[in-house]
């Protein structure tokens, strides 16, 4: 398995490459588990198969394939996921309901459609810019659904009370984490955001200036161990750590731990891809909302680092780290060493910047417009990748984003304070 988005071979072998790797991906869960919604949020995982796929059909193969026809044009409905350019959609809370078309007849459709992508590339049709930058970001959105497939299975297996693992691993021997250290930074303008050379996604610019203040950054992620010690305490329960809305919304939920965390017979376990496992305390602490980050940084004596301050650091690094095709599918301790680790993979890390426009930000016209402009609200800007993100779709400028309340995704966090 592979899941790396390769820029040295044809436009065609990337993208069989990238659609092979979904399927891999897919392949350990059941036609039962594929069907299966366990919240609003998460998507069963034929539907993000399918969803990757009608992308190709409606943004390459419709506009540019003359000869193509349109397997099922109920697809357009069930498969758009939230282009209201493009037409009316199946509500996402209810896709769990969608029986059919099963898991194999949504193969059916993959190869249909790749068929007929194969007929675009031998017509030398992916040599026109305008199609080659469509199937490019074809490429690195269904890059995003293959982690999302990864997490929304996660969350799935989850709720099953015989605790089934989506690849089983054998026990590997716990490292122990290196003790917390520093990186520091001077402060001063610096400029950030994508270059314009490779693919980056429309949010990651304009490049621009940024005023960076100075600080120095934590040299590791926030581990399990340090978690269980703002755990004890009593850090869920002291309201003076928390958001006004994170606090309420804890509160309602009832958090106590971690998400996939549970108490049982020897302590503190959770559930993880490879099957339920014994909270490792050197381990990055993993599937923890902003409220709970930004709490813990103020129990700590600490704060979240701005996006910015997280991509200077991380332009000096290189692209590396625990990211797929990697098969822990899970975080791992940090290994000792001078300056910064665990950059790249293991987890998202929380910063403490609101997702906005860069300065002169433009949508691109028409329906992939609305990839990323319209949700810049309400949400908060995760930096670095995860266990489960393909090695090459992530980059210093990627600028992920989730709500504030958000846990299922794979979140953690990194430490910074004011350098004085």
């Amino acid at each position: 398995m592979t899941a790396q988005l390769r820029t040295d071979g044809s436009l065609a072998e990337a993208f069989q490459q990238v659609r092979d790797c979904t399927e891999s991906l897919a392949a350990p869960l059941s036609a039962e588990d594929q069907q299966v919604q366990s919240m609003p949020d998460v998507s069963p995982t034929k539907w993000h198969r399918a969803h990757v796929t009608w992308f190709f059909e409606t943004f390459v193969l419709k506009p540019f394939l003359d000869d193509y026809v349109t397997l099922d044009e109920r697809y357009n409905y069930l498969y758009n996921s939230y282009y209201e350019a493009v037409g009316a959609r199946h509500p996402r809370a209810e896709r769990g309901m969608v029986t059919r078309p099963t898991a194999d007849q949504v193969t059916s459709y993959r190869r249909f459609v790749d068929e007929s992508m194969a007929r675009l590339f031998s017509r030398g049709l992916h040599e026109r810019p305008e199609v080659a930058e469509l199937v490019v970001l074809g490429l690195h959105h269904e890059q995003q659904h293959q982690e999302l497939l990864l997490m929304d299975a996660k969350h799935v297996l989850s709720l099953n009370h015989f605790d089934p693992a989506y690849r089983p691993s054998s026990p590997k021997a716990s490292m122990s984490a290196p003790s917390l250290g520093w990186v520091d930074h001077p402060g001063g303008l610096a400029m950030v955001g994508a270059l314009g050379e490779g693919f980056s996604f429309d949010n990651e610019g304009p490049r621009h200036e940024a005023l960076i203040q100075p600080h120095r950054l934590c040299d590791r992620l926030v581990t399990c161990g340090e978690w269980l010690d703002f755990m004890a305490d009593d850090g869920y329960h002291r309201a003076e750590l928390w958001l006004s809305a994170g606090w309420h919304h804890s509160r309602a939920e009832g958090w106590d731990a971690p998400m996939y965390w549970s108490v049982g017979d020897d302590g503190w376990q959770v559930h993880t891809l490879n099957g339920v496992v014994p909270v490792d305390p050197n381990e990055p602490v993993v599937h923890v909302s902003y409220y709970e980050a930004d709490a813990f940084a103020r129990w700590a004596g600490y704060r979240l680092p701005t996006e910015f301050e997280w991509e200077v650091h991380a332009a000096a690094q290189e692209v590396a780290g625990n990211l797929l095709p990697a098969q822990e599918l899970h975080p791992r301790a940090a290994e000792s060493g001078p300056g910064l680790k665990q950059v790249f993979g293991d987890v998202w890390e929380w910063t403490a910047s609101s997702y906005s426009p860069y300065p002169r930000f433009r949508p691109a016209e028409g329906a992939v417009g609305e990839y990323n402009g319209k949700f810049m609200v309400d949400q908060q800007v995760l930096r670095g990748g995860a266990c489960v993100t393909p090695g090459g779709h992530i980059r210093a400028t990627y600028r992920n984003f989730f709500p504030a309340s958000s846990r299922w995704m794979f979140g953690g966090l990194r430490l910074a304070d004011d350098r004085i």
